[in-house]
């Protein structure tokens, strides 16, 4: 039996789930790429050290990596429209906290817990989880990788207003308006909510959730999938929370920093398109592998370059290309090789090691940074894990796993 049997219900039509699904993670994504302008503002204006911040961002990025395997288990189960208008709420009260703590303790949990629980519920694992029960397998690689280009372009759009609105009206006010807009994801997400979850749970599955994790983790093309995503996570939020700082540091003005942080969104939407349409035709275990290995190679030439806007905005582009175009390929794998019944929770046990690495990059972006007064080790281990990812992922097997039926006969051929 084939894992992509479609259900007998009815399915979401594939512009009502792209269109819906790409502007929650617009959103979503959109205003958590900014974080990074946030720094010097808070900092300074709080009077703490930039490790103070980087570790709330940090355990921010644990807290979705965290919660995302809860979220994603309940919208394997109850649908996804629960889950994103919770986390939506929690989004909102988040950036309100972030505006108004006094304290380092409280900054962590609110900008820190609460809006990495909010991520949780309204990105790509819930997201991807919608697509892969609602689009069929010959058509499921092209359809992530086109919400997350349409997704990416929320870093293209927030990025600069998120700059605009603190240089206008100051960094608390900007993150209470921040607030105000989050909480469009709540109607936005009445487009994924699936007709099978209307009168509560989904129908009897063939795998408990225990089976499917015992399963999955003891297949070793999901422990390498994992791997490489620990350093997915750790480059690209490094990156996109302490380049800002770096390039002043370096005395390049902040609207660089702002330029380049859009220019990786805009780049990252041709990036993650064409790594989802290459999906349907090449292994995607060679799409990750040339992606991490690629992002070495350019932080690499980025570091020995003479560093100006020009350098700046460069390095932003290639590093678009290749930000967010992990996500369509590892996703896609996943279903093709244990199916949709769980991709929600599976996809989120994956995050959640991207999350770590997303957890060590940025905090000891920040750690490092106030004992030597450097990030150079930070961008030289950013580099090595390039290539250890790129290595891990070429042992990936894609096929479908071989499961026993009752009848001994195999399932998923």
């Amino acid at each position: 039996m084939a894992f992509d049997t479609p259900s007998s219900h009815k399915h979401l039509s594939m512009l009502q789930l792209l269109a819906c699904g790409a502007a929650i993670v617009t959103l979503s994504m959109g205003i958590r790429h900014g974080f990074g302008l946030w720094l010097q503002p808070i900092t300074q204006a709080q009077g703490w050290t930039r490790e103070t911040f980087a570790f709330a961002i940090a355990v921010q990025n644990l807290a979705w990596g965290v919660f995302g395997i809860f979220a994603g288990m309940v919208a394997d189960r109850f649908g996804a429209f629960r889950v994103i208008a919770g986390g939506a709420l929690l989004y909102a009260l988040g950036l309100v906290g972030m505006a108004m703590s006094p304290t380092g303790l409280l900054f962590t949990l609110t900008a820190g817990v609460l809006i990495g629980a909010a991520q949780a519920g309204t990105t790509y694992a819930v997201i991807y989880g919608v697509i892969g029960r609602n689009i069929s397998a010959d058509k499921r690689s092209w359809a992530m990788g086109v919400a997350a280009a349409a997704g990416s372009f929320g870093q293209f759009l927030m990025v600069p207003t998120e700059g605009f609105l603190i240089s206008s009206f100051g960094w608390q006010e900007a993150l209470l308006v921040l607030s105000v807009a989050v909480l469009l994801i709540v109607p936005l997400a009445l487009g994924l909510h699936e007709a099978s979850f209307a009168g509560g749970p989904a129908a009897k599955r063939e795998q408990t959730i225990g089976q499917a994790l015992r399963e999955a983790f003891k297949y070793p093309s999901f422990q390498l999938l994992m791997a490489g995503y620990f350093v997915c996570g750790f480059q690209v939020v490094f990156i996109g929370v302490h380049m800002p700082s770096y390039l002043k540091d370096k005395g390049l003005s902040p609207q660089v920093a702002s330029y380049a942080l859009a220019l990786i969104g805009l780049f990252n939407v041709f990036g993650t398109y064409a790594a989802g349409a290459l999906g349907q035709r090449i292994a995607k275990k060679k799409i990750l592998a040339t992606i991490y290995f690629s992002r070495a190679v350019v932080i690499a030439v980025f570091l020995a370059a003479p560093l100006s806007p020009a350098s700046v905005y460069i390095f932003a582009s290639l590093m678009g290309l290749l930000w967010l175009s992990t996500i369509p390929p590892t996703n896609a794998v996943v279903a093709q090789i244990f199916g949709i019944q769980h991709l929600s929770m599976l996809g989120g046990f994956i995050f959640f090691s991207h999350q770590i690495g997303s957890f060590m990059g940025v905090w000891l972006g920040g750690y490092l940074y106030d004992r030597t007064g450097s990030y150079d080790i930070v961008w030289y281990i950013a580099i090595a894990l390039g290539v250890f990812a790129a290595l891990v992922n070429l042992p990936v097997r894609e096929a479908p796993i071989l499961r026993v039926r009752h009848g001994g006969l195999p399932q998923g051929t």
